[in-house]
């Protein structure tokens, strides 16, 4: 199987350039022996591996003074920093189609991250996988993208949205110069990264919502996701037909297998093929929920359990311990401290 060499849009990389510069720090000092110009890094289909993205945060680091210059992006980002991506899901009629339209087509513009949504009873997450390994640049990578999100989710509403966010890494010294700025509770040393809010949320309009040019920048999503190889995915496509209905279990491998017109072996060959198994995706799909049902704290374990499929409360908990190395029980004292 051939390896992907994951990488993040050249676009950033310019904005990376112009943010240091409030440091006094000139382009071409950031730049210097990347084989790169600033002219270069505004090309539309032009992207960087994740290597010299690490540098370059690196450097900007270095020279700036500033380890949370992540935040700072993420402050400044705005909706055409994503292409046309960032167009369809802002001309979506909802938060909940503008977010089904950034899950599907991320890959058009990284392969280093890919996201997912989950909803609960009362909450809904947004949950963020680093596919790649980020490195030093973890941090502000993860913190930009999710202060990215808030941001243009508020332009994009018209209303101020507020949530948590999770981080799976340890609470950075820099961070409470900034809590001011934070849409609501961070928690860091989580078991995944990801933005907490309400359900209700995702049925907010849309402020510049346009069917037609939503379906456009769609189209082009489309045939780009294609060119690229990603359009059958079959991790997505087990995910989407893992859990048909509310209150339905998750299907076992034989029925996912026959929704998706296959045979069991045909299917377990392809997820081999993207380095992953049907147990692999099921429990993936288990914690997601699991988090989200924990986190509103309505449900007992053993209901958990036993809409997740497990015989009682004990044979969840130690599933959910093997998922995120601690109990549910430690996971919402956790979140309630």
């Amino acid at each position: 199987m051939t390896e992907t060499l994951h990488s993040l849009p050249a676009i950033h990389a310019h904005h990376l350039t112009e943010l240091v510069q409030r440091w006094q720090v000139e382009p071409a000092e950031l730049l210097d022996g990347l084989g790169l110009t600033q002219e270069d890094l505004t090309q539309p289909d032009r992207r960087l591996d994740i290597p010299t993205f690490q540098e370059i945060i690196r450097r900007a680091r270095s020279l700036t003074g500033e380890p949370a210059l992540g935040i700072y992006f993420g402050l400044d980002m705005r909706v055409s920093s994503h292409g046309l991506l960032g167009y369809a899901a802002l001309t979506s009629a909802t938060v909940r189609a503008g977010l089904n339209l950034a899950v599907r087509y991320v890959p058009t513009r990284t392969t280093a991250l890919s996201l997912r949504v989950v909803e609960g009873t009362d909450t809904a997450a947004l949950i963020i996988d680093e596919v790649a390994d980020l490195g030093d640049a973890r941090d502000a990578v993860l913190f930009a993208l999710t202060m990215g999100i808030w941001q243009i989710a508020k332009a994009a509403t018209g209303h101020q949205v507020g949530g948590e966010a999770d981080f799976p890494f340890p609470r950075p010294e820099y961070i409470s110069r900034f809590e001011e700025f934070m849409p609501g509770r961070v928690r860091f040393d989580q078991p995944a990264a990801q933005l907490v809010f309400a359900r209700e949320l995702l049925d907010l309009p849309m402020a510049m919502s346009d069917p037609a040019a939503m379906q456009v920048a769609r189209e082009h999503c489309e045939r780009e996701l294609q060119a690229l190889g990603f359009g059958g995915d079959i991790v997505s496509r087990v995910r989407g037909v893992l859990q048909p209905a509310e209150g339905q279990g998750y299907r076992t491998l034989e029925e996912v297998a026959r929704a998706l017109h296959m045979s069991e072996r045909t299917l377990k060959r392809r997820l081999a093929t993207q380095g992953t198994s049907f147990t692999s995706v099921l429990d993936d799909a288990r914690c997601e929920r699991a988090m989200v049902w924990l986190r509103e704290d309505k449900l007992s374990h053993a209901d958990i359990a036993e809409k997740l499929g497990y015989a009682d409360a004990s044979a969840f908990s130690r599933a959910f311990r093997r998922w995120t190395g601690m109990t549910p029980a430690a996971f919402q004292r956790q979140g309630r401290g």
